[in-house]
């Protein structure tokens, strides 16, 4: 392109190129003096701005690769409160430069698909989407507070720095394709996106991130669909999402984080189907915390947890825990505002005893040994509904009795209760002797003892023989006396082969 073609803003541009002097052509400068200026340096009207203000993309590409050098000087592209005509095509190019285009408006998404560049900033622009598939930054990539009304496309990017999009907006028609595509996305620092506002799907599959994905104050929507997909994510820290609203299905499966997936105050919402799914992922600490209780089902299957910080309100209706491993469950809760939980989503449909056995394991490594009992005495009777009916039978006896042996001095007052109504029956009527002879001296309390303990014999049994209802009254003796001395033998191995 020959400097005579160029208009007095392209001109001014050339000539600051090959310095890297920054060019703005914002009319109240770097400094806003009212609200007047303010607006008309709004990007979003930039389409009106004249050609004082206006630069050919052609011009741009001009420079990039083939610009003006200055000895001693470092060239770099950094332009501001313009009006970009045309494509920016840098689609495969190499680009050593800096390329800054700050507060600007594009008439057409720029492309830069399999570049490789130095560094690239478009904050604060207003941009018709953008077309980086594969594209190479050596340093960092700036997208602050930009404005995209279609779709931004930066799946399999490598950027050697961080990837900025705080407080980004990014609204289109089209739905139906992921709005910011990161898939396989490779970061050697950050995803630094806190106050992002995305009308779609944000498509984080495969991406691996070397620091941490903030997203906190987020708002990602897409109800009815998903709104995040991150399968198979890696991230080296930690996954921010604090007082994030999420409408639609957060997609964490298969995802490793060996920091924190931080969901403290967020706003999980899909009603009628999964708010969110972190099946089989590998994390460090999951919090959940101090948010409204999430809308729709929580897939926690398969997951690996140090930390599991659950508060009961946050948990939804429906949720699926089978196979799900945590070392710790914090905050630190009474057994009976854990185990309803257990009893929801596929839990309440199914006997699932692996649940039960983690809640029992947090609890006995913080010493809570009185919590963990009644995690186990839920388990026994939660399996009795799924017995035949003499199962269950058997299993009512079990629980009325000792409480499957988690509560063996049930059966102590059982035993005393059936003592005392022996001892005072038999006491004001003694049953007559066998051989009155040979018969030892009668004493009520040892012979209801004789009949209520099945393997101790005190002489008294066999000795007298009761008639009429006392008889029928020793029989239910007998037979109570051996139901409570199998269900404590029942219940002590069960606990003893716990410990």
């Amino acid at each position: 392109m020959e400097i005579n073609d160029l208009t007095p803003a392209e001109s001014r541009l050339w000539r600051a190129f090959a310095s890297g002097t920054d060019v703005d052509f914002r009319t109240a400068g770097s400094a806003v003096a009212d609200s007047s200026a303010a607006n008309l340096d709004d990007p979003a009207v930039g389409g009106t701005w004249g050609p004082e203000r206006t630069v050919r993309a052609s011009v741009l590409r001009s420079l990039l690769l083939d610009g003006p050098r200055e000895e001693g000087r470092v060239a770099a592209l950094s332009l501001a409160g313009a009006r970009v005509t045309g494509r920016l095509d840098l689609q495969y190019a190499t680009v050593d430069h800096p390329v800054r285009l700050r507060h600007c408006h594009f008439d057409e998404a720029p492309r830069f698909y399999g570049a490789r560049l130095r560094e690239l900033n478009l904050s604060e622009s207003v941009l018709p989407g953008l077309i980086s598939h594969a594209v190479r930054v050596e340093g960092v990539l700036r997208l602050t507070r930009a404005r995209f009304s279609d779709t931004v496309r930066l799946a399999g990017a490598e950027v050697t720095g961080s990837l900025y999009l705080e407080s980004t907006r990014i609204e289109t028609l089209n739905t139906e394709w992921p709005v910011l595509q990161l898939n396989q996305a490779v970061l050697g620092a950050d995803l630094w996106a806190p106050g992002l506002r995305a009308g779609g799907e944000v498509r984080l599959t495969g991406a691996r991130v070397a620091g941490t994905i903030n997203l906190n104050d987020s708002v990602l929507d897409r109800p009815g669909g998903t709104a995040v997909q991150a399968e198979t994510l890696a991230a080296e820290a930690d996954v921010l999402m604090r007082r994030a609203d999420v409408r639609g299905r957060l997609e964490l499966r298969g995802a490793r984080i060996p920091g924190r997936l931080d969901l403290s105050l967020a706003r999980l919402a899909n009603a009628g189907g999964t708010a969110l799914r972190a099946s089989s992922c590998v994390i460090g600490e999951l919090w959940l915390r101090e948010g409204p209780a999430v809308q729709g089902a929580l897939n926690l299957r398969r997951a690996q947890v140090d930390v599991l910080f659950l508060q009961p309100e946050v948990v939804p209706d429906w949720i699926q825990l089978n196979d799900l491993t945590y070392t710790s469950l914090i905050p630190h809760e009474p057994a009976e505002r854990r185990l309803p939980m257990l009893e929801k989503g596929d839990s309440g449909d199914s006997y699932l005893p692996f649940t039960y056995e983690q809640l029992t394991a947090a609890y006995r490594r913080v010493g809570d040994d009185d919590a963990a009992r009644l995690v186990q005495l839920a388990k026994q009777r939660r399996r009795r509904r799924t017995l035949p009916w003499y199962g269950r039978l058997w299993g009512h006896l079990q629980d009325i009795a000792v409480g499957y042996g988690f509560r063996p001095l049930r059966a102590g007052g059982w035993l005393l209760s059936l003592l005392a109504v022996g001892s005072v029956a038999y006491g004001l009527h003694h049953p007559p002797a066998l051989k009155p002879a040979e018969a030892p001296g009668f004493d009520p309390v040892f012979y209801t003892l004789d009949l209520l303990l099945p393997v101790i014999s005190f002489g008294q049994e066999n000795a007298f023989a009761p008639e009429g209802w006392y008889q029928t009254l020793s029989y239910v003796l007998i037979v109570t006396g051996w139901i409570l001395a199998t269900t404590v033998i029942t219940g002590l191995t069960r606990t003893v082969s716990r410990q």
